[in-house]
């Protein structure tokens, strides 16, 4: 069995608590548990007004229902977004254990993609979130972008516009500035390189086009899918992004290298001008 580690989060309820009607016993404990009710709902108040609470640390859960033994049993694709955060969190507070703590964060943020942007100083000051969770927190979420940027280099192939968005949303849509890359395929479409062409407002006064091609020339490439994103978390495409994408198919017709959509990409959302026939 996975050990939970050192500074496991102490048990917050002893079954020698008495309320103003008794004590609360085991079996009373066990079968609010796997009624899956909270332990408060059957406790009246003590004398002073308070309420009797508990709090089950991760130790106390079966051992299937553990995340990090679920992990090694079932793999990370059978856990929860909370649960796979909780691991990197390792332990809770007293008040709630590591997986309802994970579970606080992602609400809090909006989900995964608000939690891997949020300033190191909002991390912080979440309760059970000091410097060295943030930092953890930080960290994971850099090794994921890289791991995704490295990606391409694997002989990834391009097949579709999911294909593509699947590429570039983990990064992409956390970005605060606005990005415009280029993903460069050779003839059996599989990717030789995901370029950064220019940072800033993408528009038609500020876009060399011949910037967007110079890496494809370089490198042979004869196809090329050209991406950006909406820092808003809105992928709806404007009428810049269209005007800016008729003029990229324009060149790119000149210099026999065939521009095969614009993805646009938001907060977990992304629009293929292709798809919908804008630009092309």
């Amino acid at each position: 069995m996975l050990s939970g580690g050192e500074g496991e989060e102490a048990l917050a309820f002893s079954l020698t608590h008495r309320t103003a009607c008794g004590t609360l016993t085991p079996g009373i404990l066990l079968s609010l548990l796997q009624e899956n009710r909270p332990v408060t709902e059957s406790l009246p108040p003590t004398p002073n007004g308070t309420v009797v609470e508990y709090h089950p640390t991760i130790k106390e859960l079966p051992s299937d229902e553990r995340p990090r033994e679920r992990l090694a049993n079932y793999g990370p694709g059978a856990l929860s977004t909370a649960e796979l955060l909780a691991i990197i969190l390792r332990v809770g507070t007293k008040d709630e254990n590591v997986i309802r703590l994970a579970q606080r964060l992602l609400v809090h943020f909006d989900g995964l993609p608000g939690l891997a942007q949020a300033p190191f100083e909002d991390l912080i000051e979440q309760k059970g979130v000091g410097p060295a969770k943030a930092v953890e927190l930080k960290a994971a979420f850099e090794l994921g972008r890289r791991w995704q940027a490295a990606a391409p280099q694997e002989r990834l192939q391009v097949k579709s516009p999911q294909d593509a968005a699947n590429l570039l949303m983990l990064e992409m849509s956390v970005l605060e500035q606005e990005h415009l890359r280029t993903i460069m395929l050779n003839s059996k479409n599989h990717v030789l390189k995901v370029h950064t062409v220019y940072v800033g407002s993408v528009n038609t006064a500020s876009l060399r086009i011949a910037e967007l091609f110079r890496e494809a020339v370089r490198l042979n490439s004869v196809a090329l899918i050209v991406a950006h994103n909406h820092p808003s978390g809105d992928p709806t495409p404007s009428a810049e992004d269209i005007a800016v994408t008729r003029q990229i198919v324009e060149a790119g017709k000149l210099l026999n290298i065939e521009v095969l959509d614009h993805l646009v990409i938001g907060q977990q959302r992304w629009v293929s001008l292709k798809e919908r026939g804008l630009g092309f």
